[in-house]
């Protein structure tokens, strides 16, 4: 990846917040990286040196400034307006394949070698897999370090990390103190959120603006009843993980009630509250909260570029910082889609509901958790797996034959691993992947591509809703003449969707006709 240095020392010069996690700064006098946003003395120019990533840093001999907290920031946008090998490894890696599968894992899901690997990643980010493994590893470990109580053994394991040694080692090398160091300035710090045994209370960055009100009018409309809610702002669902199950649940208001360290801790964030099955879920669940909402994005880019159009620059002005609604399980989601074609979101919400109470499973009492007020929602109940709906899903779906055997036959090949479906796709390969299966068109394909991958670039410009949406802004609303019209908006195009979805909502019939929506 190459970085224009001048760029970013002016970046570093003005503290600019926007470009944290786009960058890292190391320090050759102190050898300490930082966010660009650091609040500590400028250094001189000759002194530093710009990198893509904390594993480069790291790699080089660099440890974290325990001060701005490098690694606490949103991720780079390149992972997700780029699908190309680093990229969708990245992806990958942030989702915890390295330490579950190794990077032979990381290499065959990917489609490559191991060197061929090694070699791309080395020369686009500045370390290979295990060297950035080993930064994400130190990230989940001083997570819990900081917000739980679990021994530092425990920790250890659940990072990721072979033996005691080696996380006691990791964490000396990275933060230059020990773990127990650690988790002392946390509990100082002002702010601070206390460690409670079974919940873990997470900040997740993000780049403001962000329209959380969006996110929540989105999954309000599809909820399934048992597996997610949304009341007062907040969502709450179920997750399977690869280990086990978990619940969460996100503060999307754009400030919480009660909890002034919002402010304090001097970013802007998501408040999570996660309950995991199994500790050792905890980077997985991180990086899939993130992608389900779209927290590494970066609205100040996306704004400027869709708001330069005049049809668009109302929307723009009146909502900033829209955000593209992510996937936890992709499975989940794909299955959701392919109930919802051709019917509106409310019927097929009402068949996914049939769906996982017939078929899901409950969670155990202590993922719940116990809440003061009885009307916030209940999510227990984990939504079917592929290989459950494949087996017995015919026993329980309604309507047309064609649409139950889709059903079935999307399960079917997700469930004996013919399709997959995860971060490391390429969005073009996926898209061929899921339209030469019986009953998949490319507006489904083209959906998932945004919800399973965070694809930034597709229009949509066959659905209803957007091109309705487009002609009550004054745009065409042919789908043939959208697509020649959305080639300014490149790569922006998901997000100018979500502008015309939203339009399309406020038109007087935008509920009277809705085709091809999805749960």
């Amino acid at each position: 990846m190459l970085l224009d240095e001048e760029r970013c020392y002016r970046a570093v010069a003005a503290r600019d917040a926007r470009f944290d996690g786009q960058f890292i700064t190391a320090v050759r006098t102190t050898r300490i990286y930082c966010r660009p946003s650091c609040p500590a003395m400028t250094p001189k120019r000759a002194n530093v040196e710009f990198l893509p990533t904390a594993g480069a840093a790291q790699q080089r001999g660099y440890r974290a400034c325990r001060r701005c907290q490098p690694d606490a920031v949103p991720g780079s946008p390149d992972w997700n307006i780029r699908a190309d090998l680093a990229a969708r490894a990245m992806r990958l890696i942030a989702d915890g394949v390295v330490e579950r599968e190794g990077v032979v894992g990381l290499a065959t899901r990917l489609g490559y070698s191991e060197r061929h690997l090694n070699r791309v990643l080395t020369a686009e980010l500045g370390a290979g897999p295990l060297a950035l493994a080993r930064a994400h590893r130190a990230h989940t470990a001083r997570l819990l370090i900081e917000t739980t109580p679990l021994a530092m053994a425990d920790i250890a394991f659940a990072a990721g990390f072979a033996s005691v040694r080696q996380f006691n080692d990791t964490v000396r090398e990275v933060y230059g103190v020990p773990p127990t160091t650690l988790r002392t300035e946390a509990g100082r710090r002002r702010g601070a959120i206390p460690a409670a045994a079974g919940t873990l209370v997470l900040r997740l960055p993000y780049r403001p603006p962000f329209d959380g009100n969006g996110l929540l009018s989105f999954f309000s409309a599809r909820a399934l009843t048992g597996v997610e809610s949304v009341v007062d702002g907040t969502y709450r669902r179920t997750l399977r993980l690869p280990h086990a199950a978990a619940t969460v649940a996100l503060d999307l208001r754009p400030t919480a009630p009660g909890n002034g360290s919002r402010r304090a801790a001097g970013a802007e964030h998501v408040v999570a509250t996660v309950r995991l099955g199994d500790p050792r879920d905890l980077g997985p669940a991180v990086a899939r909260l993130r992608r389900l909402l779209d927290l590494d994005a970066d609205p100040l880019a996306v704004d400027a570029l869709l708001g330069a159009d005049p049809a668009l620059a109302p929307s723009v002005a009146t909502t900033p910082g829209i955000r593209l609604p992510g996937s936890v399980d992709n499975v989940e989601t794909a299955l959701r889609a392919v109930l919802g074609q051709q019917v509106s979101v409310a019927a097929a919400r009402t068949a996914a509901v049939r769906l996982a109470a017939a078929l899901g499973e409950r969670l155990p009492a202590q993922l719940i958790g116990a809440t003061d007020d009885p009307s916030a929602g209940t999510a227990d109940l984990l939504f079917p797996t592929a290989a459950t709906i494949a087996e017995r899903g015919a026993e329980v779906l309604t309507g047309p034959a064609t649409r139950i055997a889709t059903v079935l036959g999307l399960a079917e090949a997700m469930a004996d691993g013919s399709l997959v479906l995860d971060a490391g796709r390429d969005p073009a390969e996926l898209r061929a992947a899921l339209v030469a299966l019986p009953g998949i068109g490319p507006w489904t394909a083209g959906y998932l591509a945004i919800r399973v991958l965070g694809d930034p670039d597709e229009l949509l410009a066959t659905d209803l809703a957007v091109r309705r949406g487009a002609g009550a802004l004054g745009l065409p609303s042919d789908a043939g003449r959208l697509v020649a019209h959305g080639e300014n908006w490149k790569p922006w195009r998901s997000y100018a969707a979500m502008h015309l979805t939203r339009a399309s909502a406020l038109t007087p019939t935008a509920t009277t006709r809705k085709l091809r929506r999805t749960s």
